[in-house]
């Protein structure tokens, strides 16, 4: 006797469709699982075999054979249990075989015959999201985001059993959970003056502008970072199911339905390589790049990170995308994201203070290298962030809120959406060149910086959608002047001064 059930396996982030194939034959009773399963696979004959039975359903004293289709792609994971314990059940006639046609199934398989929700839910549910998806209770409002034939959910094996049987019928979908309280989000009015580095912070929310600031410790600069994602708005829901699918496949907790807020990615800066862009040994998994995508990620104490792992950000910068090879398999993971950097000017955090630096010339000069110039061009926005002044940290007054700033970007961001892109940032040259013009005065100013060596073929086309951002955001005309020009110029120092007091 025979039997197949579709089910679906994680590749990086992406599900791909398995057919668990299940044969009865003569024989001594064996249990045997081929088709390229890993340890967790092959773990399932115990789990599949105590689930049937905690159930009192029947187990066969027979030879059983599970094939898992296509034979040449690596199956991980415990999302297959349920889909087995259905081709098990079917071919030794304890269900109709008509009950497995039309639906997929996607849990793990508890001792006691329950159902629980399988890592990576929502890429597993696109994959089969042209059949009706049988899953756990938990899993439900997260498969129904994506899936267009329905979903029902069982919280033990017996439900399912007696439902395809017709004994009794399918459960009542769990209630829809309470929406998640609000994240709390520190408010921009509590720093205290640096109002040079607020409005990079404005500029770089607004645009997608990936932003670097330098400066002594305790002068703001995580204080502004973690502040920015607030100014952020919410994600539309081609975007959410974006991140929350690979949120899912990274194992992440979810909210019930999708993530409609960036995120905040923050990795320590003795994160390796594989941490920062993905990859692994084993099963391929996505990186801080891609958990942070259509959010922002944070590095901070950047001249800390390993010069290799700062290196491999630059395609992800350029791309959005992080290609994974490895000899297993090739993975793509989406990585568009905004990035935020802060360093401090040397080892010790001050250099550029006379008589107050304490590090060797050798100390600082080796600092200084970790950051390759073509990684530094990157950033759109590099600003030096001094410590406060005594008057503003005693000064009770306070900046704009996060509410007032957030209300610009909003608004900027519609003025980008108007031309086809989430932010300005996504503007190709040639798109750019049809959305703003420059203005006499401000071509001779780009000439002048192109002349001097100031500015690479790069920067121009990022100082320019820097201007165009600042003209969204004072909700100016996209004919680019002169002023808004030398603004944004102004926002992106020369690396060479940013280093300078480094490496003299």
């Amino acid at each position: 006797m025979m039997a197949s059930a579709t089910a679906a396996t994680l590749v990086g982030v992406q599900g791909h469709v398995v057919q668990v194939e299940v044969h009865l034959s003569n024989g001594l009773p064996s249990f045997t699982i081929v088709g390229l399963p890993d340890a967790a696979c092959r773990e399932a004959r115990d789990r599949v075999r105590a689930a049937l039975l905690s159930s009192a359903l029947e187990w066969p004293q027979s030879r059983v054979t599970v094939n898992l289709a296509p034979s040449g792609l690596r199956k991980g994971g415990s999302a297959l249990d349920l889909a087995i314990a259905a081709a098990v059940l079917a071919a030794t006639e304890q269900i109709p075989l008509a009950a497995l046609e039309g639906r997929a199934f996607l849990g793990e398989l508890g001792l006691d015959g329950s159902v629980r929700p399988a890592p990576g839910i929502l890429p597993l549910t696109d994959a089969v999201a042209e059949c009706e998806v049988v899953v756990a209770p938990d899993a439900y409002h997260l498969a129904l985001a994506a899936s267009p034939r329905g979903v029902k959910s069982v919280a033990r094996l017996d439900q399912m059993t007696r439902a395809f049987t017709g004994l009794a019928g399918w459960p009542d979908p769990p209630p829809a959970p309470p929406p998640p309280p609000a994240p709390v989000v520190p408010d921009l009015d509590e720093v205290s003056g640096q109002p040079q580095a607020r409005r990079a912070v404005e500029i770089a929310a607004a645009g997608a502008h990936h932003l670097l600031m330098m400066g002594p410790p305790g002068a703001g600069k995580t204080m502004l970072a973690r502040r920015l994602v607030g100014l952020l708005p919410e994600l539309p829901h081609g975007y959410a199911l974006e991140a929350t699918r690979i949120q899912s496949a990274a194992g992440m907790p979810l909210p019930a339905g999708l993530a409609t807020r960036p995120v905040l990615r923050h990795p320590h800066h003795t994160s390796t390589m594989t941490a920062l862009v993905g990859g692994g040994s084993g099963s391929v998994r996505p990186g801080e790049v891609s958990l942070a995508h259509r959010g922002v990620l944070f590095l901070d104490e950047l001249g800390e990170f390993a010069p290799t792992a700062l290196e491999a950000l630059r395609q992800p910068l350029e791309e959005g995308l992080i290609r994974i090879s490895r000899a297993s398999g090739y993975c793509e993971f989406p990585a568009r994201f905004l990035l935020v950097a802060a360093m401090n000017p040397c080892p010790c955090g001050e250099a550029g203070r006379p008589g107050r630096c304490r590090c060797p010339d050798s100390a600082r000069r080796r600092y200084a290298r970790r950051l390759s110039g073509p990684l530094l061009d990157r950033f759109d926005l590099r600003v030096m962030v001094q410590r406060p002044s005594a008057d503003a940290l005693l000064d009770p007054g306070r900046g704009e809120t996060t509410a007032a700033v957030g209300a610009r970007v909003v608004e900027a961001r519609k003025r980008a959406a108007a031309r086809g892109v989430e932010a300005n940032v996504e503007l190709s040259g040639t798109d750019l060149d049809k959305v703003s013009s420059l203005t006499p005065a401000a071509q001779r100013l780009l000439r002048d910086r192109l002349e001097d060596g100031t500015l690479s073929g790069r920067g121009l086309h990022r100082v320019r959608t820097v201007a165009l951002t600042i003209a969204d955001l004072a909700g100016d005309e996209p004919l680019l002047t002169e002023e808004q020009l030398a603004s944004a110029l102004s926002l992106r120092a020369d690396t060479r001064m940013l280093l300078g007091s480094v490496v003299s």
